[in-house]
């Protein structure tokens, strides 16, 4: 059985049908909006989009697995259902429609942004869809009139003022400000270890070789060429380069043994649990704070989306509540309170501070 057809079985148990002849099952009624209605194929082939677009490769071991899928979706995909139907209301009181001339310009591109040559072949993955020419149309004046509107309703209403990008900035100094960060240049000389623990002499070995090393490192032999050809590290093969990181992410007692150095200084031999290492400091980058008009865009990128969610929350609330919402099957219902709750969780979590 096809991912299609297993979901279309499955949605019958999302969607639970009221006692009706067969042949009615795939026009049942879900909900009716202000008159309009969402029946229970609209549903299905919203299911089936939103499934795609999450894992398109999705092919699920048992309809139980398909079933658990369909219930995490359906609070998102009827709460996007209804609201889309509301804005395409409001576009329509608006006058917002599609010209046929619209139409065909869209058309146009369509095929040629998918290569179609002909009109067979655009047919032919039309039909592959799942789509008919008119469904199509639907779809595209539905999108369209939603942007519309919401052009109108929300985004003609943002404007973010001065005082408000440099209270953001004030209050929010951190996030511009960089931490320091290091490159280093490591060289280890290991300490093998047994069952029985660490051998003192091959310990001992092993320090002195690496006392040998910082000598020659302090001669002026190049720091690259000893690492590549003396170290036990996997950085040997980019002479010992490791970063840049910010130096928290290192171990306290190398964070204390850097410190003090300058670029081009190295540490003393350092006993660690990978053996003995010798590190030289390669690069450290002073703490930097953006600007307030470097960092002004950035601020008033986000600052917009933010009052673009708060508004559109705001407009789209105001349409639920003038809406008629009349259900015809109480699952769906509990699914759109859930997808109702989850997206005023999700707005407040996004808000600025």
């Amino acid at each position: 059985m096809t991912i299609t057809r297993r979901l279309l079985a499955v949605a019958a148990m999302v969607a639970v049908a009221v006692a009706a002849p067969r042949a009615d099952i795939l026009e049942q009624v879900l909900v009716k909006v202000n008159g309009d209605i969402i029946t229970k194929t609209d549903l299905e082939q919203r299911q089936i989009a939103a499934l795609r677009q999450r894992d398109p490769n999705m092919r699920p071991n048992s309809d139980a697995e398909l079933q658990q899928a369909l219930t995490d979706i359906t609070p998102v995909v009827i709460l996007e259902a209804i609201d889309e139907l509301l804005i395409t209301q409001r576009g329509k009181e608006l006058g917002y429609s599609m010209t046929n001339d619209q139409f065909t310009e869209i058309l146009n591109n369509i095929k040629k942004e998918n290569k179609l040559e002909d009109d067979a072949q655009f047919q032919a993955a039309l039909q592959q869809e799942g789509l008919t020419l008119a469904d199509l149309r639907r779809q595209l004046e539905r999108t369209m009139i939603v942007q519309r509107v919401q052009q109108t309703e929300v985004m003609s209403k943002l404007q973010v003022t001065d005082a408000e990008l440099k209270m953001y900035y004030d209050s929010h100094r951190e996030t511009f400000t960089s931490k320091p960060q290091i490159t280093l240049r490591e060289l280890l000389v290991a300490v093998p270890q047994s069952d029985q623990g660490v051998n003192v002499g091959l310990e001992e070995e092993a320090k002195a070789k690496a006392d040998d090393i910082r000598k020659r490192l302090l001669a002026g032999e190049p720091f690259a060429r000893l690492a590549a050809d003396l170290s036990d590290s996997p950085s040997k093969a980019n002479g010992g380069l490791v970063g840049p990181f910010t130096a928290d992410v290192l171990a306290p007692e190398l964070q204390k043994a850097l410190d003090p150095l300058k670029p081009g200084e190295l540490t003393p031999v350092l006993r660690t649990a990978r053996g003995f290492q010798l590190i030289k400091l390669e690069t450290r980058e002073a703490v930097t704070v953006k600007s307030f008009d470097e960092a002004r865009s950035n601020i008033a990128q986000r600052l917009s989306n933010d009052k673009r969610r708060a508004e559109f929350s705001r407009f789209i609330d105001r349409l639920r509540g003038q809406a008629i919402i009349d259900w015809k099957n109480a699952d769906l219902k509990k699914a759109y309170e859930l997808g109702l709750k989850n997206a005023a969780a999700e707005l407040a979590a996004s808000a600025v501070p």
